[in-house]
């Protein structure tokens, strides 16, 4: 009777399996260390960026209602909403009407110091949701007409405080407070200057609403309780198509802060799971380690009757209870970190305070982390499973060869299960499918270098030098781990070169290059009547400033498209990612010549004094997004009125300009009859930085044009860079854990090659090698690995690097050469105090010992 079915089953069973598999089994995990430590890594970092995103995300919708205001706001730019579409609103819902925009305080009768503001007007329905309470913790509403409720900010900064007197504009307010929380703060967005609330009527007492004034209204509705919020946003919007209504709903409280939690923390997700997939080499390695140490009681059990089914399942079991460990562990890490990097990040995203579980989060990284473990850990399971015993007793010898195909099987169904769950939990399929593949691709590449290192090695002539000549020999001998290492030497040297080269560029356009190219001072609402002023004053403090004016008005994209086929904005599905500017209401603006900073790419500029069709300049990103040709029409609405112009020109904007840039620039003819206001930038040159000139213009123009407001640049720079530093922070942290991973990949590969340089010992010393020679050995072969895979890792990390600053960011590539070679130098460095540290307990090798054991 044939035995193969009961040796395809197995003779211990799950039950005598576990037996010796608990037996056998080091409860310090002995051996097993590298599998623990890399999914340790692995899945805390999975948990943790997980987690923190749900929990934001859960914040943002706990908190919509309040953080918008309302269940849906229309905000309008520049003009109050018409008698129809106020009846519009108030039918809908409660209503609250409010106002927003930019302004300058001064204190009465002080020295002149003026201070620039976000004046926002409410009313005395607000707020709908949520409370507002002061510093001193009282709950408030709406002020007087004469009182203001003042950021900390502006107390700060004037050296004022409740009971005393601020002016603005024509308006002279007591303050009754400062503000605490105000709950609809987030939902306003990035702000040029701290808060003032006055009343509506304390708006209209400052004289500032002026026609071309940049103030927008704010309508806000809340809704009975079963009335949903885009039913009633999109009934509006097919109500009104053309006014320039820019509407918001609960769900979607600020668009702006949801989709780059979505992009960063998908990005962050992907360099976790890549960091894992890195882990996962370590673990591989980990575990031919493991089992390599075991070969002795393998082929016993082999001899005494063990079936290949019952190596599998006592290794299955001892691997699996470590991995169980090691998840738990990794979860719990990922856990206990989410409130730090909440509080690193609590000035950037909405974070609840303390822990927070996120069930999905924590489960999809468990279920990552088992998958890595299972895939990576299935080759060396499989390879010893199906090796006889004899061939086992010679394993150091004759390395097996042999059930290749079932291990890369196994391989790619793991690799690809992993994938399909990456890929499907994402919200951008296709970004996450592209990082996968450029990882894989990295991978195949380091793959591909290591199999050709070997083969190279092979064919090259022999070095002289005895050390020389066996180090090259190591390379390609049977059963060397030089494929193995150089994937690991290649991650993780590229992952020190990415971050270095990150961090770099991120630091050179945060500290360097942006505050030299921006203008000192922005000035917003100059009258046109009132530039003679406006120059005067400016000039007078700070005589060698460079003053910049262009017309400056508000108006929303309603339509676009060659003539008879426009596309309506309000009946598109989706607007594109890079299609921005139809989002909302934007700036514009008409000039005869073509703007500083801009270079045509397509078409012509209109002459000076051009009479003729009301023509328009285009930005060539939002032309490229929509898919826009030259002679096509753009439709904008500009307080309410439509107004249409042909595309004669598309232009390259240089953002980083800092100046006036507009996507759209229109022809004079076009829009000069509009009510417009003048922006200006204020360059102070040699006067640059000193107080005096400072307080000089900002006093003068309060006294000369109290309807301007000025907004400082270095104060909204300083929050630009603090922002831009936490995320780096973020990528910091992430890219922490690549490299961790990267550095149990290579302490894995070292220790898989443990035995081997054990028994290459022996054989040295028994030859008559001393300790020295080789320690030298050792330090060859590495070295000649390290120095040959620099090369590699400085191409590669640089280029990731470049993706991640360009394409992700959308910064300039700006690295810091000196800075990324010294960390890849430390790296190298660190790979030779790793091998050498990994070679001490093979050099202390007995011979005799060792010889017994073979």
């Amino acid at each position: 009777m044939s035995t193969a079915p009961r040796a395809d089953r197995g003779q211990l069973g799950w039950r005598g399996a576990w037996t010796l598999a608990r037996r056998g089994l080091d409860w310090k995990f002995r051996g097993l260390r590298i599998l623990v430590v890399c999914l340790v890594l692995g899945v805390a970092a999975l948990a943790a960026i997980g987690t923190l995103t749900e929990a934001v995300r859960g914040e943002l919708d706990r908190r919509g209602q309040a953080m918008l205001g309302g269940d849906v706001e229309a905000e309008i730019a520049g003009r109050q909403a018409f008698a129809a579409e106020q009846a519009a609103f108030a039918r809908a819902g409660r209503l609250s009407i409010g106002a927003r925009m930019r302004a300058m305080a001064t204190v009465p009768g002080a020295d002149g110091t003026a201070v620039p503001i976000e004046l926002k007007a409410i009313d005395q329905a607000w707020p709908l949701y949520g409370t507002f309470t002061l510093a001193d913790g009282r709950a408030a509403g709406a002020p007087n007409a004469r009182t203001a409720w003042i950021a900390p900010g502006v107390a700060e900064r004037l050296g004022v405080a409740t009971g005393q007197s601020l002016r603005i504009g024509q308006a002279t307010f007591r303050i009754g407070g400062v503000i605490g929380d105000e709950p609809d703060r987030l939902g306003e967005g990035f702000a040029l200057g701290p808060t003032v609330i006055v009343s509506r009527a304390g708006l209209d007492a400052t004289g500032l609403v002026q026609p071309g004034a940049m103030v927008r209204w704010k309508y806000r509705l809340r809704l009975p309780a079963s009335t949903p919020a885009q039913s009633v946003a999109d009934a509006l919007t097919h109500k009104f198509p053309d006014a320039g209504l820019e509407l918001r709903t609960r769900d979607k409280a600020s668009p702006g802060l949801d989709r780059f939690v979505s992009r960063m923390g998908q990005f962050l997700a992907l360099v976790a799971l890549a960091a894992l997939l890195i882990a996962g080499i370590g673990i591989g390695n980990g575990v031919a380690s493991y089992l390599e140490a075991r070969r002795g009681a393998i082929a016993t059990l082999k001899i005494l009757g063990a079936t290949g089914a019952d190596i599998a399942r006592i290794y299955l079991l001892q691997l699996g209870l470590a991995t169980l460990l090691a998840i738990a562990v990794g979860l719990l890490l990922g856990l206990a970190a989410t409130p730090l990097i909440g509080l690193a990040l609590k000035d950037l995203l909405p974070i609840p305070a303390g822990l927070v579980l996120a069930p999905r989060a924590l489960a999809l990284a468990a279920v990552q982390g088992a998958l890595i473990a299972a895939t990576f850990a299935a080759p060396p399971l499989l390879r010893a499973r199906a090796v006889p015993a004899m061939a086992l007793m010679r394993g150091r010898l004759v390395p097996p060869r042999e059930g290749w195909r079932a291990r890369a099987l196994a391989m790619g169904l793991g690799l690809a299960a992993i994938a399909a769950i990456a890929v499907a939990g994402a919200e951008q399929p296709w970004l996450a499918a592209g990082f996968l593949a450029a990882a894989g691709g990295v991978v195949a590449l380091l793959a591909g270098l290591g199999w050709a290192l070997v083969r190279i090695a092979a064919r090259l002539p022999r070095p002289r030098a005895p050390i020389a000549r066996m180090a090259l020999a190591n390379l390609h001998r049977p059963g060397a781990q030089t494929g193995a290492l150089v994937t690991a030497l290649g991650f993780g040297m590229a992952a020190f070169v990415l971050l270095a080269g990150v961090q770099t560029s991120l630091d050179a356009n945060i500290a360097a290059r942006v505050p030299q190219r921006a203008p000192d001072y922005f000035v917003l609402d100059v009258p046109p009547a009132g530039l003679p002023a406006f120059r005067q004053v400016v000039l007078k403090a700070a005589p060698s400033a460079r003053i910049r004016t262009v017309p400056a008005m508000r108006g929303a994209i309603v339509a676009f498209g060659p003539p008879g086929h426009m596309i309506r904005v309000a009946d598109l599905a989706r607007i594109p990612d890079d299609a921005w500017a139809l989002r909302g209401d934007r700036g514009l603006t008409f000039a005869d010549a073509l703007p500083e900073g801009n270079v045509l790419t397509a078409g012509r500029w209109w002459p000076a004094g051009y009479r003729g069709e009301p023509l328009v300049s285009v930005d060539e990103k939002l032309a490229q997004a929509i898919h826009l040709k030259l002679g096509d029409r753009i439709t904008v609405s500009l307080l309410g009125v439509e107004r249409s112009a042909r595309i004669a020109s598309f232009r390259r904007i240089d953002w980083d300009s800092y100046g006036f840039n507009y996507v759209l620039v229109f022809s004079p003819n076009a829009l000069a009859d509009a009510p417009y206001n003048l922006a200006a930038t204020i360059e102070l040159g040699p006067d640059k930085g000193k107080p005096a000139v400072s307080r000089a213009i900002l006093s003068g123009l309060v006294r000369a044009l109290p309807s301007s407001s000025v907004i400082e640049v270095g104060p909204v720079l300083s929050q630009a860079r603090s922002i831009l530093g936490q995320m780096a922070v973020a990528i910091f942290a992430a890219a922490s854990v690549a490299i961790l991973a990267g550095m149990a990949v290579l302490a894995g590969a070292i220790s898989a090659a443990r035995a081997q340089r054990q028994y290459d010992a022996v054989v040295l010393r028994v030859l008559g090698a001393g300790s020295a020679q080789l320690l030298l050995l050792v330090l060859a072969e590495q070295a000649l690995l390290a120095l040959l895979l620099g090369g590699v890792a400085l191409a590669l990390g640089t280029a990731g690097a470049w993706a991640v600053v360009t394409q992700l960011f959308d910064f300039a590539w700006l690295p810091g050469w000196g800075t990324i070679l010294a960390v890849l130098g430390g790296a190298l460095a660190l790979v030779m105090a790793m091998a050498l540290g990994g070679s001490v307990g093979v050099l202390r090798t007995r011979p005799a010992q060792a010889l017994r054991e073979l």
